[in-house]
C-alpha cells in the first residue's frame, strides 16, 4: 500500500465515510420527530416513534463500531477486548441482511489487529449483497492471523479487494474507497497480509 495518500487526506476521507455512514439514520430520527410534532393519528405516531427508536440505536451502533474501526481506541500499542469488538461489531450487523457468527474467543490483541478485523468485516458484507453469513476465527492455535468467510447467495470477491491491493491505491482514493485504502494501511501495521478467495457461494478472506 502506498504512503501517498497525506495524514489530512486520511482524516477528512475517513470523517466523510464516517458522516455518509451516519446521515441515513440521523435523517430518520429527524424526520420522526418532525412527524411526532405535527401529526395526530395515534397510528401514525406509533409508526413514527418505531422508525425514530430504529434509527437511533442504528446510528448509535455505527457510532460505536466506528469508534473502535476507525478511531485511536487507546493509547499506541494498546490493546482492545475481543468481547468489546464482538459487540460493537453485532450492533453493526443487526441493521445489514447478513448474520454474523462470530467465533473469536475473549482476550486482548493488538489494537491494529482488532481494527483489521473490523474493517474486513465491513468489507465481507459487500461480499454477499443478498445476504446470507459471515464467519470469523483465528487461523491458527496461536492466534496470529484470523480468516473471514462470506457465505450467500451470489457471493462474490467485492471491488475493494482490488483497492487494499493496488499500489498507490491511496492517490485515487475518495470518501467511498477510503475505507478499504485505510484497511490495507492497517493490515500493514500489523503485519498480516490479507488475501480473497472465491469458491462457489462463498468467499474467503484470509489476513495472515
Amino acid at each position: 500500500m502506498s504512503n501517498s495518500l497525506s495524514a489530512l487526506d486520511l482524516a477528512a476521507l475517513l470523517c466523510s465515510r464516517l458522516c455518509h455512514d451516519l446521515v441515513s439514520p440521523v435523517g430518520a430520527v429527524n424526520n420522526g420527530l418532525e412527524v411526532l410534532a405535527e401529526e395526530k393519528s395515534e397510528e401514525m405516531r406509533e409508526i413514527a416513534q418505531d422508525l425514530v427508536s430504529k434509527s437511533a440505536r442504528q446510528a448509535s451502533a455505527k457510532l460505536q463500531f466506528a469508534r473502535i474501526a476507525f478511531g485511536a481506541a487507546g493509547s499506541a500499542g494498546a490493546e482492545i477486548d475481543l468481547g468489546d469488538a464482538e459487540a460493537v461489531a453485532r450492533g453493526y450487523f443487526e441493521g445489514e441482511k447478513a448474520d454474523l457468527d462470530w467465533q473469536l474467543p475473549r482476550l486482548y490483541q493488538a489494537k491494529n489487529k482488532v481494527k483489521l478485523m473490523l474493517n474486513l468485516l465491513v468489507i465481507a458484507l459487500t461480499a454477499v449483497p443478498r445476504g446470507g453469513r459471515i464467519s470469523i476465527e483465528f487461523a491458527d492455535a496461536e492466534n496470529t492471523g484470523f480468516v473471514i468467510r462470506a457465505e450467500g447467495p451470489m457471493a462474490r470477491i467485492p471491488p475493494a479487494a482490488q483497492v487494499i491491493a493496488a499500489d498507490g491505491g491511496g492517490e485515487a482514493a475518495d470518501a467511498h474507497t477510503i475505507q478499504p485504502v485505510y484497511t490495507g494501511l492497517l493490515a500493514e501495521a500489523a503485519g498480516l497480509a490479507v488475501s480473497f478467495a472465491e469458491d462457489g457461494e462463498t468467499v474467503t478472506i484470509r489476513a495472515v
